[in-house]
């Protein structure tokens, strides 16, 4: 429990870093590629761990065993952050030498922002549910009929199709900044999926769960890098550390909540068939429904929706120096 705790408080700094790490050491051209790459690591390494340790620990007294080999490969993968400088010998764009105003005034800029509550709370409520269905997908299926091993094979679908889907948009995005109009695709998607999931495990047919689950994972995966980056286009000069710790808190915080809800909707001996999570399923389909005019809205509620930090690097902002910091600032 200790382990699991320090692995729980150490999750944020790795979920943050990802956009604070393209704004710093890439130019506009591959940020979203580079977010996407660092974002999409960490679910990757949880289905690879998924994939490979039924393989180790094929019994009970392989466990620890398991366990070691994970804490070996997890302490060698940290060395070569020893090593990477704190940022580039030369900046990659004028606006990653913006000097950023504190934390406390950043945090009231964003909070302030009409288009951050936008993408804050639709982003919350589709990582939530990704993470709920992601851990519940066995127990959502076997009460159907289905095995365990084709419950698995739905969730290698879910990684492992949205994986490719996002290798292949982030690049497109770097290329043509449409990052709203990408958003504004994929939210009705994602609405749609869960709303379709409410009628997959109950059909009987394993076809339509792996269809319904490549496209979820499709959309989500590809919506994330998008959102986050586009979220620090129209915040800054907002860092890109404290829209993304929000967000990923939010996501997190959401999805322990809707498996807790899920698990309390799970029909009894007497539901037919027992045990089925049909009326969870209608909860994340409404919620998630409820969730997507948010996104939809941006652009046409609380003001525009300018990738203001790309204005920044086309030098479209004004600009002042001070000491021999170059600083910017554009209002939100």
């Amino acid at each position: 429990m200790a382990s699991q705790v320090i692995i729980g408080l150490a999750q944020p700094f790795v979920l943050a870093a990802p956009t604070r790490y393209s704004d710093l050491w890439f130019s506009p051209r591959g940020r979203v590629s580079a977010t996407a790459l660092a974002s999409l690591a960490n679910p990757f390494g949880g289905a690879l761990g998924q994939l490979i340790g039924p393989f180790l620990a094929t019994s009970p007294s392989d466990i620890p065993n398991l366990t070691l080999y994970v804490a070996i490969i997890s302490s060698a993968a940290t060395i070569p952050s020893i090593f990477i400088p704190a940022k580039p010998p030369t900046p990659v764009s004028p606006s990653s030498t913006y000097v950023r105003p504190p934390i406390v005034k950043q945090i009231s800029l964003l909070i302030s922002s009409a288009n951050f509550w936008l993408v804050f709370i639709p982003f919350s409520v589709y990582v939530g549910f990704f993470n709920s269905i992601s851990s519940l997908l066995v127990q959502i299926l076997t009460p159907y009929g289905f095995t365990e091993t084709e419950g698995g094979i739905a969730g290698a679908l879910l990684i492992l199709v949205g994986l490719v889907c996002a290798a292949v948009t982030s690049p497109i995005v770097d290329r043509s900044k449409r990052y709203l109009l990408l958003i504004k695709i994929l939210v009705p998607i994602l609405a749609l999926c869960y709303l379709v999931f409410v009628w997959g495990p109950p059909s009987g047919s394993i076809a339509a769960t792996y269809v319904i689950s490549s496209i979820l994972g499709a959309a989500s995966f590809s919506l994330v890098p998008v959102a986050l980056e586009w979220l620090v286009e129209v915040s800054w000069p907002v860092g890109p550390e404290v829209g993304s710790t929000i967000c990923w808190a939010g996501g997190q915080l959401l999805g322990g909540i809707f498996i807790v809800i899920s698990d309390a909707l799970i029909d009894g001996k007497n539901g037919n068939p027992p045990g089925n999570m049909h009326r969870a399923l209608i909860f994340q389909a409404v919620i998630a429904c409820a969730a997507a005019p948010l996104a939809l809205a941006i652009g046409y509620v609380g003001g525009g929706a300018k990738n203001r930090r790309l204005e920044v690097d086309k030098g479209l902002a004004g600009e002042s120096t001070n000491g021999g910091e170059v600083e910017r600032t554009v209002a939100l």
